[in-house]
């Protein structure tokens, strides 16, 4: 993953959470982070936390996204401003008799977020605030939780497709079908390993599959709000038996594969077998009787590794689904009278 698709990967998660770019570089970018990108990537529970209850207006961080680090790391420190003098210190800085406070005393204001809910709190009046920032880099410890951000959120998605204004009619409303659509995982596994991919839709109305369905439906124009006018087309199907239809069709298409890989990979796992079972019973034989016990255990241990490696198997797992409202051409008019 190079950096051209990293700052693509970063700008499109930023773009969908509404966060905004408040200095760009060829180096990094500084983003002013909306709610729910500060929930994912800031930790902080406790702060949301007291918002929720409280009601209190939001205040998400600033962060730098830092994608080229010797850039980033030269750049000149911005001057700091001078601090202004102590005759005009504000009043809620002075000390009680009104003469302005000593320097370094922390300066009492009521403008920060707990100050205004629990009262007078007191800042140190430095004014210099601190944006915290990080590498972007395949592999990094913030690209990880990037990555698993927007793995638990795109696990499941609705989304409505958006017709064109040419099909648009205010006394005809548009019937969109609805299609389940799962990518399924299909994982060849022995000593060597082969990945599939299978994107399956199923229509729930009438129980079509389709195979390839996201690389058809990824060209239409997709938006997760309904459009106006628009109705959805009753489902005869139940999420549980769309579900059990996708899993019979996707088992009966790998029970066709053609099965030499499991044969032959049967076949170096005897062989393997053969060759520690010789290997452990020569030594059994010639073992003094104190060390018996212990070659039985790495004996065993031996056949579970040969046998968790070698033994040809398949695995199929979910990496997200989704329920996708296309446009079938149908419409309806509309009466006027409702």
């Amino acid at each position: 993953m190079n950096r051209e698709m990293i700052e693509s990967f970063v700008q499109r998660y930023l773009d969908a959470t509404g966060s905004q770019v408040t200095e760009k570089n060829d180096g990094w970018i500084t983003v002013q982070l909306s709610p729910e990108a500060d929930k994912d990537l800031m930790n902080r529970s406790y702060y949301w936390g007291f918002v929720e209850r409280t009601g209190a207006p939001p205040e998400p961080m600033r962060f730098t996204f830092i994608y080229d680090p010797e850039s980033y790391g030269a750049k000149a420190a911005p001057p700091r401003p001078a601090p202004p003098p102590a005759t005009q210190q504000p009043a809620a800085g002075n000390t009680p008799d009104g003469a302005p406070a000593a320097p370094g005393t922390p300066a009492a204001t009521g403008d920060s977020i707990l100050g205004r809910y629990f009262g007078t709190t007191t800042v140190l009046s430095s004014g210099y605030g601190r944006i915290p920032s990080d590498v972007m880099a395949f592999g990094s410890r913030r690209m990880e939780q990037l990555f698993g951000v927007v793995k638990a959120r795109g696990r499941f998605v609705r989304l409505f497709e958006s017709p064109s204004p040419g099909v648009l009619n205010p006394y005809a409303s548009l019937g969109f079908s609805t299609w389940l659509c799962v990518n399924y995982k299909v994982e060849l596994i022995c000593d060597m390993k082969r990945d599939e991919l299978h994107s399956l839709g199923i229509n729930m109305a009438t129980g079509q599959i389709v195979e390839g369905f996201y690389d058809r439906v990824k060209k239409r124009p997709l938006t997760p709000q309904i459009p106006p006018t628009i109705h959805l087309q009753p489902a005869s199907l139940s999420l549980d038996r769309a579900v059990a239809e996708l899993e019979n069709f996707l088992t009966a298409k790998i029970g066709a594969y053609d099965q030499t890989w499991s044969v032959e990979a049967w076949r170096r796992l005897k062989e393997e077998w053969n060759r520690i079972d010789s290997y452990y019973g020569e030594l059994l034989r010639t073992v003094e009787p104190s060390q018996k016990t212990e070659v039985e255990e790495q004996y065993k241990a031996r056949e579970q590794e040969i046998d968790w490696q070698y033994r040809p198997r398949i695995a199929v797992s979910v990496t997200n689904c989704g329920f996708f409202h296309l446009y079938e051409g149908i419409r309806t008019p509309i009466d006027p009278s409702r």
